[in-house]
This record gives C-alpha cells, sequence and structure tokens, in this order.
C-alpha cells in the first residue's frame, strides 16, 4: 500500500516526529492542518524530523466516509496486514512508520456523524517514562480537556505506538461535517506546541491560557467512544443538551423518534459529568453511539483499584 506523505528534515538532530491526519476520510480539519504544517514547518529551525501523513485513509476519504469499501475502520485495524485488505495493509504500512517514529500525534474529529468537545489524549501505559511524556505532550497540545485512558484497548494507532513504546497522543475538535477554521488553526497551533515543547523548534506565538479540564480513567473501556448509550432501535435523532452540558442520571441526551409514527424514544444519562460527544446525524441505526459522558472516577468511585 503507497502511503502519501511528507517528510520534513531539519537541519539539525532530534526526535522524529508521525503526525496523522484523515485515519477516517470524513474527518477534515486534520487534514487541513496537516497541510498548513507542511508550510509553516521551518527546516532551518527544526531539530530532527517530521513525517506528516495528510490522508491517511485514502480509500475511505474517497468515498466521504469513516470506513474504506471493505467496511473496516482503521482505528481498530492496527497493526494490519501486508496482504490483507486495503485498511489492513494501509494499518500495516501506518504502523511501520509509528515503530520508525520517536513520537506521534493522532488527529480526529467526530466525522460527518458527531460532535466532540475539543480534547487531547493519551494511553495510560505501562512505562512510567513514556506515560510522563505523553503527559507532557498532552498538556503542551493546549486544548481544554486533557484525557488519560485505558491503555487494554487495541486495534488503534495508539496501540501499535504502545507496543513500539513511542509516546503518543491523539486529539478530538468538533465534527459534523464541513471544515471548521477554528479547529484547523487549534490543531496547526497544537502540533507546533508539541514541537517546541519537545525542543525541536521555536515556540510559536503563545496562545491564550487554557482553562483544563484533566482527568484519568483506567477503567477498561475508557476512551472507547462508540460503545457510550447505543441507540436501542434505528430512527431519527434529536440532540436535547448542548455539548459540554453538564448532566447528572435522568437528564435526557436526546429523543429518538419513529420517522413514521413520530413515536420517541427518550434516551437519559446514567452518569454524572460532562457531555463531550453526541450525535448530530439524525439517520440512526440500532447500536449507534448517540452521546458520550465525561466522568470523572476519582469523584464517582468507579476508578479500577
Amino acid at each position: 500500500m503507497d502511503l502519501k506523505q511528507i517528510e520534513i528534515v531539519g537541519r539539525h538532530p532530534g526526535p522524529r516526529l508521525l503526525i496523522l491526519a484523515g485515519v477516517h476520510g470524513d474527518e477534515y480539519e486534520p487534514i487541513a492542518a496537516v497541510r498548513r504544517l507542511a508550510d509553516q514547518i521551518d527546516r532551518e529551525d527544526l531539530n530532527g524530523s517530521v513525517t506528516l501523513v495528510p490522508i491517511a485513509n485514502q480509500p475511505a476519504y474517497r468515498r466521504h466516509s469513516r470506513i474504506g469499501a471493505d467496511k473496516l475502520d482503521l482505528a481498530r485495524t492496527f497493526p494490519g496486514s501486508p496482504n490483507g485488505t486495503p485498511t489492513e495493509q494501509i494499518a500495516h504500512a501506518i504502523t511501520k512508520l509509528i515503530q520508525q517514529s520517536d513520537l506521534m500525534i493522532d488527529l480526529h474529529t467526530g466525522g460527518l456523524a458527531m460532535e466532540i468537545s475539543p480534547l487531547v489524549g493519551y494511553m495510560l501505559v505501562s512505562d512510567p517514562a513514556t506515560l510522563q511524556k505523553q503527559r507532557r505532550m498532552a498538556t503542551a497540545f493546549g486544548l481544554p480537556i486533557v484525557w488519560g485512558t485505558s491503555a487494554k484497548l487495541e486495534g488503534r494507532s495508539l496501540s501499535a505506538a504502545r507496543d513500539a513504546n513511542v509516546p503518543t497522543i491523539y486529539a478530538e475538535w468538533g465534527g459534523g461535517g464541513g471544515c471548521q477554521a477554528d479547529g484547523v488553526a487549534a490543531y496547526t497551533t497544537g502540533c507546533l506546541q508539541v514541537m517546541a515543547d519537545c525542543k525541536m523548534a521555536s515556540a510559536p506565538t503563545a496562545a491564550a491560557p487554557v482553562d483544563r479540564c484533566v482527568i484519568e480513567d483506567d477503567r477498561d473501556t475508557s476512551g472507547h467512544l462508540q460503545l457510550n448509550y447505543p441507540a436501542p432501535h434505528g430512527g431519527f435523532y434529536e440532540p436535547t443538551l448542548a455539548l459540554d452540558s453538564a448532566v447528572r442520571p435522568g437528564d435526557e441526551l436526546g429523543r429518538l423518534f419513529d420517522p413514521f409514527t413520530s413515536q420517541a424514544t427518550s434516551i437519559c444519562s446514567t452518569q454524572t459529568g460532562r457531555l463531550i460527544t453526541r450525535r448530530v446525524l439524525p439517520p440512526v441505526e440500532a447500536g449507534d453511539c448517540l452521546a458520550v459522558i465525561l466522568e470523572d472516577p476519582a469523584k464517582t468511585g468507579t476508578n479500577n483499584e
């Protein structure tokens, strides 16, 4: 599988940073941000090298979809296979890039279906030095939510990085279609700020201070967004609450309508926390994720011991 990439090699030695965009073909802010980075990274000021992958999942991008024609989700297919389906071959090629890197940033959005609060996350890996590096990178990126989650989830770029002991963060910003300028700017600045923190480049223009929420949740399925609030049946979904709303058990998150009878099923919270993901694409199939609530396990008493 021919994986299109842009290689920027600095004049001075330093880390090898991999930045991925377009792992899902309907996530556009990361693609635009990587294009900006290709223009803004100065080789003369760069210590080390940066490998940019503008559209990792080209088959899905051409379909305007999260997935390619083989129906596999690239973000669940790592480490892939050199002789598998197109998605498996892409995962294999990216895994090799990860193994050759010292650091990685994987940029995402909610795609066409979901809207996600700006956040940066990482796996709670067992290696203390790698975990501490990830925490630093996540803080430097500069988004308002920092979320450390389970290291037990498989099939992801983060799990391939975990296995290669490569410090890695991912980011989520917005979604719902289109390409929002604020998200592109946040991602461009975030990557440059991580590079500065890692002594790869000079710091960009100072950003405004961020009121940051930091939560680490080591429960086994933390970070698996698609498991949350699955639709009990197909229909037409209308969210009730705005993104970032505070929620408690019993609060209505949205209503799922039968489009022919108008019979409504109320989707209610079972948690206390903050609504960080909501479904914005109305057509829903049974099992589709409708919402994600960010809990603080230290406050809810649900943390693994």
